[in-house]
């Protein structure tokens, strides 16, 4: 039977449909981050997680999962880079500032690593998954290389570095020490004032040498 509405030319009301746009995309999202961490924390290894069962725990589809991750092992690394701090920005006043910055935020994992059960058994279960670590480090420790490549260039051309250093060599001696102390050797403490420490330590060997002055004759 036709109604009165639609007889009339009058458009019938409808009901309100599932909100659309980023809110509900971050919701989404959210709910399958929490969905794998739910799991790791009931102690299910990486390589029992399967798509489908994160969607069942995060109330999801499928699809849901793929629109967002092209699959498990980038969905894992974007998990782990969650429960991470973020990574900071740099003040950009000199290199050894930025260098300090970026030495603090390493500390700030380690020491986040350290007091995260979850977190300590990801990174060592990762490391046993060649094609997760090989996402982990493309996403996330290459492009922070880059930015510690990056502030050392522009010291070197600013003058705060010689000029015949090798950069990539010079980056390992700066990451080097903190990773030791945050991943290497857990028991070691992971002080406030050790980013500078290592940064001024570091740089006291590798600034510039200035030319010794040449005194006058005397007469």
């Amino acid at each position: 039977m036709t109604s009165r509405a639609e007889a009339e030319g009058t458009p019938r009301p409808t009901a309100p449909g599932p909100a659309r746009g980023r809110p509900r995309s971050e919701a989404v999202e959210r709910a399958i981050v929490e969905g794998v961490m739910k799991l790791l924390e009931d102690g299910v290894p990486l390589a029992e997680l399967s798509i489908e069962r994160i969607a069942r725990t995060a109330g999801v589809g499928k699809a849901a999962i793929y629109r967002r991750w092209s699959g498990k092992e980038e969905l894992f690394v974007a998990v782990v880079r969650t429960a991470e701090p973020p990574d900071p920005p740099l003040p950009g006043t000199s290199m050894r500032d930025d260098l300090v910055v970026l030495l603090e935020s390493l500390r700030q994992r380690g020491l986040v690593t350290r007091s995260s059960a979850i977190l300590h058994n990801v990174y060592a279960q990762m490391k046993s998954s060649p094609k997760i670590w090989a996402s982990y480090h493309d996403t996330a420790i290459a492009p922070r290389r880059r930015v510690g490549l990056d502030v050392l260039r522009r010291g070197r051309e600013n003058g705060e570095l010689r000029a015949d250093l090798d950069l990539e060599l010079v980056n390992d001696l700066f990451v080097g020490p903190m990773l030791v102390r945050a991943m290497m050797r857990p028991d070691d403490d992971l002080p406030e004032g050790l980013s500078e420490q290592i940064v001024d330590t570091v740089l006291a060997g590798l600034r510039p040498v200035s030319s010794p002055s040449v005194s006058s004759p005397t007469s």
